[in-house]
């Protein structure tokens, strides 16, 4: 009898041990998950979605990987794109947490018009802008296309359809009395745009990426590139119906250019999807301004914290706007 009840005594007392453990390592892993959230999860690893190979998004968001990588110890991938547009749908829809894009595709995105028309998106916010996107209309010296209404009749490459150079493409030709009927419209990368000019296969085509763009610098190796020049009348009212767009200038000597060419640019930003933390987003922004001087692209040099709120338009991600409020810095009139 004494054996039976010393028997029940120590099972007892290994289960309620059993117990305790139990509840002690909940707590423990609690305690850790607390530690770890600062505000919210910490993930494992982020999205970057940049645009085509053949663009200035790809190689300035490989970059920028590595720095958001090496200073908040989160596995950052860079991924290839159809740019803007795309990239705020992949947002929209949780497939990434960061993208480039245009600041006047996400305008329209955050408005629910042109290609997001009556589909207004409400979950993407800022980090801050970059550096300006030139829209570039590139064709050859020898192709007899000199002004933008010479685009009439010809085979000009506009990009996708939705997509940020279409968008420019339309409002462009829209200022010179002009519209999509009046080209033979093509829808190719900046890649397969710049490959259709050096075969013959397209005249001109509109594409809006930092400059020297390497699809250009490509097709430069190739033939003599000629970029057509907006006229100042022509900026004016873009810029007045438009006003994300900046006069810009494509200096002599890129291409192998002899002369400045004046066009228009929007900006390029990072944008960002809502469910990131603030502590999250905090600590991205900060590893990418606080290290600018890192930055290899020819675009880093545009690349700075004093810039970084201008010409935004859209509500900044909470952990960005602490970062810039530390900073002091606040957008310009």
């Amino acid at each position: 009898m004494k054996r039976t009840k010393w028997i029940l005594l120590t099972v007892t007392l290994f289960i309620f041990a059993l117990l305790l453990t139990a509840c002690g390592g909940e707590s423990d892993k609690n305690d850790a998950n607390e530690g770890d959230n600062g505000g919210g999860e910490k993930p494992e690893f982020l999205s970057l979605l940049t645009g085509g190979t053949s663009g200035t998004y790809y190689p300035l968001g490989g970059e920028m990987a590595t720095m958001i990588k090496d200073e908040t110890g989160i596995q950052t991938d860079p991924q290839s794109s159809n740019a803007s547009a795309d990239n705020v749908a992949a947002l929209r829809d949780g497939d990434a947490q960061l993208a480039f894009v245009q600041t006047d595709v996400i305008s329209n995105a955050i408005e629910g018009i042109n290609s997001f028309e009556g589909e207004p998106v409400d979950n993407v916010q800022a980090i801050g802008s970059l550096y300006p996107e030139t829209i570039q209309i590139v064709t050859t010296k020898d192709s007899g296309i000199n002004s933008v209404e010479d685009l009439a009749g010809k085979a000009v490459s506009v990009g996708a359809p939705g997509s940020g150079t279409f968008v420019n493409a339309e409002q462009i030709l829209e200022v010179h009395g002009m519209s999509m009927d009046d080209i033979e419209e093509q829808n190719l990368d900046f890649g397969e745009s710049t490959g259709g000019i050096q075969d013959g296969n397209i005249d001109a085509a509109f594409i809006t990426a930092g400059t020297p763009t390497g699809a250009v610098e490509g097709l430069k190796a190739q033939v003599d590139v000629n970029i057509v020049p907006v006229a100042q009348d022509k900026i004016d009212a873009l810029v007045e119906k438009y006003p994300y767009y900046a006069s810009d200038t494509v200096k002599a000597g890129t291409y192998g250019l002899e002369e400045d060419i004046q066009t228009v640019a929007v900006l390029a930003m990072l944008a960002v999807t809502d469910s990131l933390s603030e502590d999250v987003v905090y600590d991205v922004t900060k590893a990418i301004y606080e290290n600018t001087d890192k930055i290899a692209h020819d675009k880093g040099e545009f690349i700075t914290k004093e810039s970084a709120l201008d010409g935004i338009g859209i509500d900044l991600h909470p952990g960005a706007k602490k970062y810039f409020d530390e900073a002091g810095i606040s957008a310009s009139e």
